[in-house]
């Protein structure tokens, strides 16, 4: 098997783990958070897109496993005043005004200076310009993680049934909202260490402190609470996506970017895809040239999307190209003989209507066995501008089963949730790969299912006014900043430099020989 994770091109760090798999859907993942965060001694470090201090961390029956306060920031700030070492950082995205509406006001006070003097919290703008900081992880200790599409806010907790009506899918405010689907990554081990690492630089890029931590703790383990996916692996790895920015002279990253494309290249039996969109120029040429390439096996091809985007704003940034990508991508499966399923899932709702389950994680699968589960969306943007972080598995040799068969069961655990078939689920009909999207389109086809095939199109309301507009998508969705290019060149040190250059061309207009000003 030809090895797709390479050092440099399309993964940043590789570290051991002694625990590691997948966590569905947010009530899994805040109830493993709640309970590894209970056991932290020295630190918990945040990184997130977004966060809301009233987001309740358990619910329903979860709620009985609580030791007070399940709100979440009420909940950290209980762990400060009962563990005096305790020290608690938040990052999150200083955001565009765009998003104003949708954000907790005065959130920096809130977060600073209502709680324990041991919680500070950061808005982050330490990214290029007209990007954001969509990293999104936890580190407790150095010695558990967890990485993926999650943030800790309003309108993304779920549980697996995804049912039209959940009295506990609430947000602070008493509203409902609709079902969502996500996926994250937990792990424990020293590659725990390298994220809080990256959480250091972060730190220091958006304040300008050195942050100071102690040893990680390598006695501490994941909690027993868990009810995540496990993988067979001892090795995972990391991926990211930056812009060049002025801060820190940091150059482009596209980690992520050349995994996708190099994991799509490899591909010889099977694509699992779920994602919140699909955009990416880069993503859709390299589907695009693994189809018409007539020396390889035919594929199966599953994608999983939304039904539609959430908002108008979503309409405009990748509406129009993910429908006419889609469209193009049907088109070339039925021309060169491979079999493409493009779904999305809902519940029924009253009378028989359909309540559409929203898909926010950002997965990849690959023949099982090669996962990538992380913030990045396949969009032009994740692949290069907005600041993303992935961890990955491969089974590079045979005798790696163990792993094959965790990933092949992961697959197959995700679409028995989909399509409403807890049967088909882990070894079940979900497992083969041989005529899975003949499968997937028979279930789509009932009535009575879960999954359906997706329209391909937009909300209508929006798409014939958009269309009118003829937008380039790439205003709203660049792959980089209009200023990226060799901005780390324009801006280093070196006396040759651009930059350099021209202070002196600079230096010689103001000033005469002597050193006095011209005027």
């Amino acid at each position: 098997m030809k090895r797709i994770l390479r050092k440099g091109r399309n993964y940043w760090h590789t570290g051991k783990v002694d625990e590691t798999g997948i966590l569905v859907d947010g009530r899994d993942y805040y109830r493993l958070f709640y309970h590894a965060a209970l056991n932290a001694r020295e630190y918990i470090l945040i990184s997130g897109w977004q966060f809301d201090s009233e987001t309740t961390l358990l619910r329903g029956e979860d709620e009985k496993e609580a030791r007070g306060e399940v709100r979440f920031l009420a909940f950290l700030n209980s762990l400060c005043e009962a563990k005096p070492s305790l020290r608690i950082y938040i990052l999150a995205w200083d955001f565009s005004i765009i998003f104003l509406l949708e954000r907790e006001w005065l959130q920096e006070w809130i977060f600073n200076w209502m709680t324990n003097e041991r919680l500070f919290f950061r808005f982050d703008s330490s990214h290029a310009l007209g990007a954001s900081q969509h990293q999104k992880f936890v580190v407790i200790d150095g010695a558990v993680a967890f990485a993926g599409g999650m943030d800790i806010c309003a309108g993304r907790w779920d549980d697996r049934r995804h049912l039209a009506y959940n009295p506990s899918r609430i947000n602070p405010d008493g509203r409902g909202y609709q079902p969502y689907h996500e996926v994250q990554s937990y792990l424990s081990g020293p590659l725990a260490e390298r994220l809080s690492e990256l959480f250091v630089m972060r730190w220091k890029n958006a304040s300008g402190e050195d942050l100071v931590l102690p040893p990680a703790r390598k006695e501490l383990y994941l909690p027993e609470q868990g009810a995540g996916i496990p993988l067979a692996a001892r090795r995972a790895y990391l991926s990211r996506t930056q812009a060049a920015t002025l801060t820190g002279l940091a150059r482009s990253v596209r980690e992520i970017r050349f995994l996708y494309l190099d994991a799509l290249h490899a591909a010889q039996k099977l694509i699992y895809l779920e994602n919140q969109y699909f955009s990416s120029c880069a993503v859709y040429q390299a589907l695009l040239d693994r189809m018409r390439d007539p020396e390889r096996p035919k594929l199966q091809i599953v994608i999983i999307l939304p039904r539609m985007p959430q908002a108008l704003v979503e309409e405009i940034a990748v509406g129009i190209s993910q429908a006419e990508m889609l469209r193009s991508l049907r088109d070339t499966a039925a021309a060169t003989g491979h079999s493409l399923g493009i779904y999305y899932t809902a519940a029924t709702g009253e009378n028989g209507s359909e309540i559409p389950v929203y898909i926010h994680s950002k997965l990849l699968l690959v023949d099982d066995r090669f996962l990538t589960v992380g913030s990045a969306n396949t969009t032009n943007r994740s692949m290069g501008l907005d600041t993303e972080l992935n961890i990955s598995w491969e089974a590079t040799y045979r005798w790696q089963q163990r792993l094959i068969r965790s990933l092949r069961s992961l697959r197959a655990d995700l679409l028995a949730e989909h399509t409403g078939m807890e049967s088909g689920g882990r070894d079940g009909v979900f497992s083969r790969m041989d005529g899975l999207v003949k499968l997937l389109d028979s279930l789509a086809d009932r009535p009575s299912s879960r999954l359906h095939r997706h329209t391909m199109e937009g909300n209508s309301a929006y798409m014939e006014w958009l269309s009118s507009l003829k937008f380039d998508n790439y205003i709203f969705d660049p792959e980089k900043t209009l200023i990226e290019e060799d901005l780390y060149e324009l801006i280093s040190s070196d006396k040759n430099s651009v930059f350099a250059g021209g202070i002196t061309l600079l230096k010689k207009l103001l000033f005469n020989r002597n050193g006095a000003l011209h005027t």
